[in-house]
């Protein structure tokens, strides 16, 4: 795998702070392929993405604000869409192009689909992976359950039991592919302890926002006018049926695709998986 680690200066209510990304293939491609994760990942994720598609991509995998290499927020209130939008917005500036391509899980999907909905935006094609306009409750139940849940692991092995516990979801990984999945979000403390990267602390405006119904997102995703792909995990809590099967037939009309044997959310770890997302970006 070649990647170059980068970083770029952005700025929220409280400061400045820096946001981490990683980038494939040619520097001079004007072709970019931003691809963004969920609530509680980090760009690297994309590994096996990235790398099938750095040869008609530069690709450019952030790690949002909070996660990953990136510095945490002095003010945990700001972490939320707005901000993230305005990073990914200083990001595209920083790689000094007018349009990208856009391929966002969860959370990375939302972004995207603020992005894509306002006037002027740089996203020519969205990939939607698992998440639409409508959020479930019960949905949002589940993530409360473990956002912000700040474990501590005597070994390597106690933290790679752990994540594949909670991201069962994720559907049948090799054993390698859960390694890479948990090296990527854990750090080794200097008591030799090992912990998530995040910072906890992004827990608390999703808690102190959360509420006891459905998250409606569809006036935002009728303003999006880009060719957008919408994945859905065969199994997932979090993007219904009925919100994927309608995506089809309004906004942007997405194209549809569903994983088999795979909950919230796929990980595109697969070839069989990154052909999905590769004919769509790749067609006329």
């Amino acid at each position: 795998m070649q990647f170059k680690q980068q970083t770029v200066q952005c700025i929220g209510p409280s400061g400045l702070h820096r946001m981490a990304y990683t980038e494939w293939g040619a520097r001079d491609n004007p072709r970019v392929l931003v691809c963004v994760h969920g609530l509680t990942r980090n760009g690297r994720d994309f590994d096996a993405l990235a790398e099938a598609m750095s040869a008609h991509y530069r690709v450019i995998c952030p790690d949002v604000v909070g996660r990953g290499k990136s510095a945490h927020l002095r003010d945990p209130a700001a972490y939320g869409i707005p901000q993230y939008v305005a990073d990914m917005v200083t990001l595209i500036a920083r790689l000094n192009v007018d349009t990208v391509h856009w391929v966002g899980t969860s959370m990375g999907g939302l972004i995207g689909m603020a992005l894509a909905a306002q006037d002027g935006t740089p996203i020519r094609k969205l990939v939607l992976n698992d998440v639409g306009p409508l959020i479930t409750v019960e949905s949002l139940q589940r993530i409360a359950t473990y956002v912000g849940v700040d474990p501590v692991w005597a070994t390597f092995d106690e933290a790679l039991a752990f994540v594949k516990l909670v991201s069962a979801p994720f559907g049948a990984l090799t054993e390698a592919q859960w390694h890479h999945l948990t090296e990527t979000s854990i750090t080794q403390r200097a008591d030799g302890r090992w912990a998530f990267r995040y910072d906890p602390r992004i827990a608390e405006p999703f808690k102190a926002a959360f509420v006891d119904k459905d998250i409606d997102l569809w006036p935002v995703y009728e303003q999006i006018a880009c060719p957008t792909l919408a994945i859905r995990g065969a199994e997932s809590d979090l993007l219904t049926r009925a919100t994927w099967q309608k995506m089809s037939s309004c906004g942007p009309h997405a194209k549809l695709a569903e994983i088999p044997g795979v909950g919230h959310a796929p990980m595109f770890q697969s070839d069989e998986q990154i052909a999905v997302v590769r004919e769509f970006l790749l067609s006329a």
